[in-house]
């Protein structure tokens, strides 16, 4: 017992030694480069000119495979937007197995098996490799197309362009494509309508009989296999895929001289509360150069995380964003880099002079030692955590043969990491942060933002685009004939409508109106009983059923809103606001209301000329609503503020039977929160006696 008591105290001695002799005003230097064992990597190829790479990972019984085709296929001009469809239409069928086959058998073993334009992967137990070996050369040899699914897919597109035509990431994204690239080069082509709708099953199968060859196709597969197993499998089942010519297709190359100055591209986004803005352009910068690692960490000084300048600056300084970040990405066709940020409509500006200036100061400002150090570790930490990954080890094994790279680049990356210093991040910020030969793309607001924009064009002016990258003619805002004034615009209305006594002559009304939500068909049905009763409710259908996720009842008097099974008491503003959706003639009782109209001008909406009146009603509540000039009729309304701001759409106006010509529109289309929803008038009912019991 004495001798480890003794030994006790010794240690407590030493240790106090140790505390005394150690300096901790000095910080530790980092230690050495961990080694980075990728495992042991052989190839071989196929006399169909395939190559495979076998990476051995015996850690756990899994397998998982990646083929990727190294083309540079045809621009997909006046079809643009076929090949982002290929993920789908790829896996819709096989000439041996129906598109329900095909997933029951990758169902059954638990694998995963993906399609893109350029390439297949596959994973899951290594006991069913072979069943996935052989279904991915199904898929990569026998795809086989049917018309239904290309018409399915081409609806889900057009579907999600229109919840996208005001969504300020996309319209960045788009304008950004094609400022940077033009519409000449592969990551220049945005699709769009008349695009997709042009699609054919001739143009996809072309496309797939065309790329999709063995001798250009690059497989890696890592797992628990060794070269002598795999080999024979990957000859069964591959060796008959039949090798053919593929053409190369010749891009226009995007300038990058030091000669083109920044420019401003603004997309107008209607009911705009915020701003999407990039400063971005195209960039020189190869997987596997000298530069790659360098660029990566002096990106990750700037903007690659909550500790970059570009977050601090922005978010933590001046509290203008959630989040301000960078992406300096290398690429064998073309890189790009990009500075991004979302923002108030009223630091809009400011907030595009600090992106600039913080690109600046990267090339001016040497970085602290600690902040390299940071960066340095979460690169390390964010590559160590991707060799968890097996498709990401595939990828680094295709990578070094695809793009001539250093055989021992991923072996060495935390070494060539580590070794990166200050003058390397600012020598590689010179040449590829540019601030002052930059593209400046923001979509907002036109008449709050785009003005203090100017000042960053090296020309002066703006450039304006719309949300899928064509160059337009921004609205104005135009003056009025003399003798035209509010009422008058709003008196042609009624009668475009139906007049005071179509519209006194509905004694009650019911729409059913059919949408669609993330693919999730809606049935929404409103009903309205004079004097002032109110009902709606939005149904999920299900099949042959449906059920119902929201209603709105208001009995002339009382009401309530019920929701996710949750029932609360209309009151309050939001009390008023039913009463008069209740009101079927709300429409002649403006005094009532106690709304105010102002005619503030003429602007053009979807290439109509339309009126612009300013609304505001008793409770001081604002909207703006556009009458087509032609027509007379309501085309959009803008109503709330702030983040609450919501813009609606009105079209295809048709007279309801039995009404005296009273009209309503078929079509609404409804954005908020960067989100559109589409509703379809299905039917109208009208003066059939609804019981008043259906508003209880």
């Amino acid at each position: 017992m004495k001798k480890v008591t003794l030994s006790i105290l010794s240690i407590a001695l030493c240790g106090a030694t140790w505390a005394q002799q150690l300096d901790r005003s000095i910080k530790p230097k980092p230690g050495p480069a961990p080694e980075i064992k990728l495992g042991k990597t052989e190839s071989f190829t196929l006399p169909n000119g395939m190559k495979v790479y076998v990476v051995e990972n015996h850690k756990l019984p899994v397998i998982s495979c990646s083929i990727q085709l190294d083309i540079k296929p045809e621009l997909e001009g006046d079809m643009a937007g076929y090949r982002d469809m290929m993920s789908e239409l790829l896996l819709s069928g096989t000439k041996t197995r129906t598109k329900d086959q095909l997933n029951a058998e990758i169902d059954k073993m638990g694998a995963n098996i993906n399609v893109n334009s350029e390439g297949i992967s596959g994973s899951g137990l290594k006991k069913y490799q072979d069943k996935i070996f052989e279904l991915m050369a199904d898929v990569a040899m026998n795809a086989s197309i049917p018309q239904s699914e290309l018409d399915a897919e081409k609806k889900k597109a057009l579907s999600g362009l229109e919840t996208q035509k005001n969504d300020g990431d996309a319209m960045v994204n788009n304008v950004s494509a094609v400022v940077n690239f033009g519409k000449n080069h592969p990551y220049g082509e945005v699709a769009n309508e008349a695009t997709i709708s042009k699609i054919s099953l001739d143009r996809v199968n072309r496309y797939y009989q065309t790329y999709f060859r063995p001798n250009v196709a690059y497989m890696a597969i890592v797992g628990d296999v060794t070269v002598a197993e795999i080999k024979p499998i990957i000859e069964k089942y591959f060796g008959g895929w039949a090798k053919q010519d593929v053409p190369v297709s010749a891009y226009t190359i995007p300038e990058i001289a030091t000669t083109k100055l920044t420019k401003v591209s603004f997309a107008p986004r209607t009911a705009a509360v915020q701003s999407v803005v990039s400063v971005t352009y195209p960039v020189d910068l190869k997987p596997g150069s000298a530069d790659a690692i360098k660029a990566r960490v002096a990106n990750t000084v700037l903007g690659g995380g909550s500790q970059g300048r570009l977050f601090l600056d922005l978010r933590e300084k001046h509290a203008w964003t959630y989040g301000a970040y960078s992406s300096l990405q290398e690429d064998n066709l073309m890189g790009t880099f990009s500075a991004t940020v979302k923002c108030r409509n009223i630091v809009s500006d400011s907030s595009v002079e600090a992106l600039l200036d913080e690109m600046k100061s990267m090339q001016t400002m040497r970085v602290p030692d600690t902040a390299l150090q940071n960066s340095i570790t979460y690169l390390s930490g964010g590559f160590a955590i991707g060799l968890e990954d097996p498709k990401r080890v595939a990828q680094y094994a295709i990578n070094i043969e695809r793009y001539n790279m250093p055989k021992d680049f991923y072996q060495n990356y935390l070494k060539n990491l580590s070794a990166v210093t200050a003058d390397d991040v600012m020598a590689v910020a010179k040449k590829y942060i540019r601030p002052d030969h930059a593209n400046i793309v923001v979509a907002g607001s036109k008449d709050d933002v785009a003005p203090k924009l100017a000042r960053f064009s090296a020309d002066g002016k703006i450039d304006y685009y719309d949300n899928v990258g064509n160059p337009v003619t921004p609205s104005e805002t135009k003056a009025v004939p003399a003798n035209v004034t509010a009422a008058d615009v709003y008196k042609k209305y009624i009668a475009a409508i139906g007049g005071e006594k179509a519209i006194n002559g509905i004694k009650d009304i019911k729409l059913t109106m059919t949408a669609e939500i993330q693919g999730t068909p809606l049935t929404i049905v409103e009903a309205k009983k004079a004097p002032n009763m109110y009902k709606q409710t939005i149904s999920i259908s299900m099949g042959e059923n449906s059920m119902v996720v929201q209603k709105q009842v208001f009995d002339g008097t009382k009401g309530y809103g019920e929701s996710q099974g949750k029932k609360n008491d209309i009151t309050g503003d939001d009390l008023e606001d039913v009463k008069q959706s209740a009101d079927i003639a709300a429409d002649l009782h403006d005094a009532k209301y106690g709304i105010k109209r102002t005619l503030k001008g003429m602007e053009n909406v979807k290439g109509k000329e339309t009126y612009v009146l300013n609304i505001v009603d008793k409770k001081g509540k604002k909207s703006t609503e556009y009458y087509d000039a032609a027509t007379n009729l309501l085309v959009r309304k803008i109503s709330g503020e702030g983040e609450k701001q919501e813009m609606t759409d009105y079209d295809d106006y048709k007279e309801v039977p039995g009404t005296n010509g009273y009209k309503v529109a078929y079509k609404i289309s409804q954005t908020a929160g960067g989100q559109t929803f589409d509703a379809t008038v299905k039917s109208v009912e009208v003066n059939k006696n609804i019981p008043a019991t259906e508003f209880k």
